[in-house]
C-alpha cells in the first residue's frame, strides 16, 4: 500500500495482572532484578530476541492464550505480588525534599545531551550518556525531586559492524516509538505540547515525549514532524550530528528549549544541573525566565541565576568543547537583546574568552556556561586538577590550587550492571536491601562471603559471558555469510577457564587500545602459554568521523584473525550496554590504559569492580582514587611524558611484565582442586571499594551535599521579599566594580627572626589603603604556601586578617600571627579579596595582592 492509515494492536492483559503493564511503561524495572527476572520468565528466548524490550516482547512475542495461562499460575502471581509491593515503595511512596536536607518544594532540572538507560532506548552514545543515566536512576532510589530534560533521536547513534577488512561501517535504524515506554506530553487542558525557538533556519518547533525512570520524570524533545522542513526535522535526527549548524540547533534546542518546557508545564527549577557545556543555552533563557517571573533587571537575575546553577564538565581537553563562530551564535541570540536591553554583542561576549566581545573569537559552550554556574565540578579528583589549570586563564590573579572548580568522582548504578550471582551473594551476606546498606554492613557481608561461594560466583559470570560471546559472534558471522565451517569454528571460541581480560570503550586514539599489541609476539606468547593461558575481549566504536580510531579496530581485527591466537583474543560489534554489561559481571581483569592525564573519569573499571573484577589500569580519571595493591595494578606509576611514543613504549612493556610476573601467577596459584586464595581476596577488596567509593549513589548524595541543598537555598534566600538578597549582591558588586581599582596594598612585615622552630609564632602586618570602600566590604588575608622553585609557592593555608590601626585616608594597618606548624621552606603575601559568598568573593579580577 502507497497509502495507510495506522492502528495499534496491544494485548488483552487479564486482570490479576494488569500490574505488568504499568510496570513495563516505567524504566524502574530495568535496576531491579525481580522485576527483570518476573519478565524474563515468561519466554526466556523471546526476552533475548526482543533486545530485553518488554513493550517488544509482549507486542511481538507472547501470544494472548500464554498470557491467560500466567494469570493461573500461582507462582507468578506470587512473583508479581512481590514485584508490585517494591515498586509502589520505590516509585510510588510520598518523599519531600527535607527528607535529604533540601528546601521544601524544591526542583532540580537536569539537562543533558544523551541518556543510557537501557539497551532498549536508543538516545546515548557512551560513557556521559550512560553516567546521565546512571544519575536518574540514583536519583529515584535517593529520592531527589529531579526532572531530566534531553532530545529524542529518530536515528539514535549508530549500529556498527565490520566489512572483510575490519573496517568499521555505520548505520542508522529509525527508532521505532511503538516499542518504547513513551507518551506524548499534554498541557492541563489535554492539548499536546509544543515547543517553539526562532532560528536562521525558520521556527524550530519540536513535541515533547516524556518517560518515567523510576521517580524521576525525563522530557525528550523532538523536532520530526511533518510540518517542519527537512533541516529542521533533521535537527534531533541524530546524536552529535558533525555539522556545526545541527550541533548548534542541537543544544539550542537543549537549553533554550528545555527550558522553555518546564516553563510550559509550570515548573520553575530552584536549580538547574547542567551536564556537559552543550547544555549551557539553559543559562540565557532562564536569565529571560526569572526576570519575568520575579519582575527584576538583568543586573539582579545575573547574581540568581549563577547561584542556583551547577555545571559538571567531563572534558580533559580544551579542544573537546563546543565552539561556534560568532555569526552562527548571532540569531539565536538577538531575540534576547529586548529582554536584557543590551546589544548582542554583549551576550556573545558571556560566551568568549575573559567574557570579552571580540568577533574574530570562537563563542565556547564551555565558557558560557561557566560564567553562569557558581557550582563547577569535574568528575574525579584528577580531573578537577586538570580543570583548574585549563581554565586558570579566567581567574589569572588566584593559585590554580584555588581556582573555583571542585570534583564530584563519578559513580555507577549498582543494581543495573551487577551480576545476577553477585546479588544473590549480597542478599544472603549483606541482606536484602544490600544495595542500600550503610559502609559497615557492605564491609562486615563482603568480608563474611566464602571464598569458595565467591569464586563459584566468578567462574559462572565467566561461563555465562562466554556463552554470550559465541552467541554474538556467531551473529556476527552468519551477517558475513561466513561459510559453515567456520560458524562451527566460532562456537568454540575462548575457554572457560582462562583468564579473561576485558578492554571496551570508545576507540578513539588517547585511549589506546593497540597499547597492547605493540610487541605482537610477545602477546602470542602470553595468550598461548600451557602453564598460564590468557585471552582477550574486545568491544567498541569509533565515531563514525574519526578515521584514526577506525584504524585501530581495523588492527585490533587484523590480530584476531591471526591463526595462533583467534580462539582467545575476539572482538565484539556493537557495543551497547547489553554487552557492557556481560563484559563487566564476566571477565577477571579490566584493561585501561588511556594516555594520562586524558581520562576525565572513565566509569567502566567502576562497573567491574563492583563484580569482583580486578582493575588493571593507568593511574588516570578514577583509578587514581581506587587503586592499592590489594585491589588491582597500576600502569605507569602515574607518570606524564613529553613524548608519546616513548611513554606507548613503557607502558606496553609494563602491560606484559606486570601480566607474566603478577597477575597471572596469582590467578593460577594452587589451581589443582583448590581456588587461588589471595585473587579472591582482592576480589573482596574490589567489591568493597567500587559499592562504597564508588556507586551513584554516594555520587548523588555528594551533589545534594555540595550543590543541590546550597544551590536550593540559595534560590529561596535569593527570591524572597522581592529578591532583595539579590538586589543587594547586585549592587555591592556595582560598587566594588567601581572602586576597586583605588586598592593598593603595601609589602608585608614579618615581625621577628627569621629563622624558627616548628611550634613557634610570628607576626604580620600590612599596610592597606582601601580609598573608599569601607573595611566591612573585603577581607584582608594572608596566604601561606611552600616553596616549590624559585617562582612557585603551593597555597597551604590562609589567615584573616584583622584592623590593628585605622589612619586618615582610608589607610588601615592589618596583622594577624601565624604559627609555624611544620617544617620546610614557606613564602607569604597579602591580598584584598571581597567579603561575601563563593560566588562574589571569587569574582575574577576582584583580587589585589602586595607586589
Amino acid at each position: 500500500m502507497k497509502s495507510f492509515k495506522s492502528y495499534h494492536v496491544y494485548p488483552s492483559v487479564p486482570k490479576n495482572l494488569k500490574f505488568i503493564e504499568p510496570l513495563i511503561q516505567n524504566l524502574w524495572w530495568s535496576w531491579r532484578l525481580e522485576a527483570i527476572e518476573l519478565l524474563k520468565r515468561m519466554d526466556p528466548e523471546k526476552w533475548k530476541l526482543s533486545n530485553q524490550n518488554p513493550l517488544k516482547m509482549f507486542s511481538d512475542y507472547i501470544p494472548q492464550d500464554a498470557l491467560n495461562r500466567f494469570a493461573h499460575n500461582e507462582n507468578f502471581l506470587l512473583h508479581l505480588k512481590q514485584v508490585k509491593k517494591q515498586f509502589e515503595e520505590e516509585v510510588l511512596l510520598e518523599r519531600t525534599p527535607e527528607d535529604i536536607g533540601m528546601p521544601q518544594d524544591s526542583t532540580v532540572a537536569y539537562f543533558s545531551m544523551e541518556y543510557g538507560i537501557h539497551e532498549s532506548i536508543p538516545i546515548f552514545s557512551g560513557g556521559l550518556g550512560i553516567l546521565a543515566g546512571d544519575h536518574l536512576k540514583a536519583a529515584s532510589d535517593y529520592c531527589i525531586p529531579l526532572v531530566g530534560i534531553g532530545l529524542f533521536y529518530r536515528y539514535g547513534y549508530f549500529t556498527q559492524f565490520l566489512n572483510s577488512d575490519g573496517w568499521q561501517l555505520e548505520e542508522y535504524p529509525e527508532t521505532d516509538i511503538f516499542y518504547l515506554p513513551i507518551q506524548r506530553v499534554r498541557d492541563a487542558k489535554g492539548n499536546k505540547v509544543y515547543i517553539d525557538i526562532p532560528s536562521p533556519m525558520g521556527n524550530i518547533r519540536a513535541r515533547v515525549w516524556k518517560m518515567d525512570v523510576g521517580r524521576v520524570e525525563l522530557y525528550l524533545l523532538d523536532t520530526n514532524l511533518k510540518d517542519n522542513p527537512p533541516e529542521i526535522r533533521d535537527i534531533t535526527s541524530r546524536l552529535y550530528a558533525g555539522e556545526p549548524n545541527v550541533r548548534l540547533a542541537q543544544e539550542v534546542l537543549l537549553g533554550i528549549g528545555g527550558m522553555k518546557l518546564l516553563e510550559q508545564l509550570g515548573k520553575f527549577p530552584s536549580v538547574c544541573h547542567l551536564n556537559e557545556g552543550h547544555c549551557s543555552f539553559v543559562c540565557i533563557e532562564r536569565l529571560a525566565q526569572i526576570m519575568r517571573r520575579f519582575n527584576i533587571e538583568l543586573k539582579d537575575a545575573m547574581e540568581l541565576l549563577p547561584r542556583t546553577n551547577v555545571f559538571t564538565t567531563h572534558t580533559p581537553v580544551a579542544a573537546g568543547y563546543d565552539t561556534f563562530s560568532v555569526d552562527m551564535v548571532r540569531a539565536y541570540l538577538e531575540p534576547y537583546t529586548q529582554i536584557f536591553n543590551v546589544p548582542v554583542e554583549e551576550i556573545i561576549s558571556w560566551g568568549q574568552r575573559g567574557w570579552t566581545y571580540d568577533p574574530s573569537n570562537k563563542f565556547c559552550m564551555f565558557t558560557f556556561g561557566l560564567r553562569f554556574s557558581q557550582f563547577c565540578n569535574g568528575v574525579s579528583e584528577l580531573h578537577g586538577h586538570v580543570a583548574r589549570k585549563m581554565w586558570h586563564h579566567v581567574w589569572p590573579d588566584r593559585p590554580v590550587e584555588e581556582v573555583p572548580i571542585g570534583y564530584v568522582t563519578n559513580g555507577v548504578h549498582v543494581t543495573s550492571w551487577i551480576s545476577i550471582e553477585n546479588h544473590l551473594l549480597f542478599e544472603r551476606y549483606i541482606g536484602e536491601k544490600w544495595y542500600n546498606e550503610p559502609s559497615k554492613d557492605i564491609i562486615n557481608g563482603i568480608n563474611g562471603i566464602y571464598e569458595e561461594e565467591l569464586w563459584r560466583a566468578r567462574e559462572l559470570s565467566r561461563a555465562r559471558l562466554i556463552r554470550f560471546c559465541r552467541y554474538r559472534m556467531r551473529q556476527q558471522y552468519e551477517r558475513r555469510n561466513a561459510p559453515k565451517s567456520i560458524l562451527d569454528e566460532v562456537e568454540g571460541v575462548l575457554d572457560p577457564n582462562v583468564l579473561t581480560i576485558g578492554f571496551a570503550r570508545r576507540f578513539t586514539a588517547y585511549k589506546r587500545a593497540n597499547l597492547i599489541l605493540r610487541d605482537s609476539e610477545r602477546l602470542k606468547k602470553i595468550i598461548t602459554s600451557k602453564k598460564h593461558p590468557v585471552q582477550f575481549i574486545f568491544a567498541g566504536k569509533a565515531h563514525p568521523k574519526d578515521e584514526e580510531g577506525k584504524r585501530i579496530i581495523q588492527q585490533i581485527i587484523s590480530f584476531a584473525r591471526d591463526p595462533e591466537v583467534r580462539h582467545r583474543f575476539v572482538f565484539l560489534e556493537n557495543y551497547d550496554i547489553n554487552i557492557a554489561r556481560h563484559l563487566v559481571q564476566g571477565v577477571d581483569v579490566w584493561l585501561n590504559n588511556p594516555r594520562r592525564p586524558y581520562e576525565a573519569c572513565g566509569t567502566s573499571g567502576m562497573k567491574a569492580a563492583i563484580n569482583g573484577v580486578l582493575n588493571f589500569s593507568v593511574l588516570d580519571g578514577w583509578w587514581c582514587e581506587g587503586y592499592r595493591e590489594d585491589r588491582g595494578w597500576e600502569i605507569g606509576g602515574g607518570k606524564e611524558y613529553a613524548d608519546p611514543n616513548y611513554q606507548d613504549e613503557v607502558e606496553s612493556y609494563a602491560i606484559y611484565n606486570i601480566l607474566e610476573e603478577e597477575i597471572l601467577p596469582v590467578f593460577y596459584e594452587n589451581r589443582r582442586g583448590s581456588i587461588p586464595f589471595e585473587w579472591v581476596h582482592m576480589m573482596k577488596e574490589s567489591m568493597k571499594m567500587g559499592l562504597i567509593d564508588f556507586s551513584a549513589h554516594r555520587m548523588v548524595k555528594e551533589y545534594v551535599d555540595k550543590f543541590y541543598s546550597r544551590a536550593a537555598h540559595n534560590f529561596f534566600d535569593l527570591t524572597k521579599n522581592n529578591c532583595e538578597k539579590a538586589k543587594e549582591f547586585s549592587k555591592q558588586r556595582e560598587r566594588l566594580k567601581n572602586l576597586w581599582s583605588q586598592i593598593r596594598v603595601n609589602k608585608p612585615m614579618k615581625l621577628g627572626p627569621s629563622h624558627f622552630r616548628v611550634g613557634d609564632e610570628f607576626e604580620v602586618i600590612a599596610e592597606v589603603y582601601l580609598g573608599e570602600i569601607q573595611p566591612s566590604e573585603v577581607e584582608i588575608e594572608l596566604c601561606l604556601g611552600k616553596i616549590k622553585g624559585t617562582e612557585q609557592v603551593e597555597i597551604v593555608g590562609v589567615e584573616k586578617m584583622e584592623v590593628f590601626q585605622e589612619n586618615d585616608g582610608g589607610n588601615y594597618i592589618y596583622r594577624c600571627k601565624v604559627k609555624c606548624k611544620s617544617s620546610g621552606r614557606y613564602g607569604f603575601n597579602v591580598r584584598v579579596v571581597p567579603k561575601g559568598d563563593d560566588y562574589l568573593k571569587f569574582t575574577p579580577h576582584f583580587i589585589t595582592w602586595a607586589p
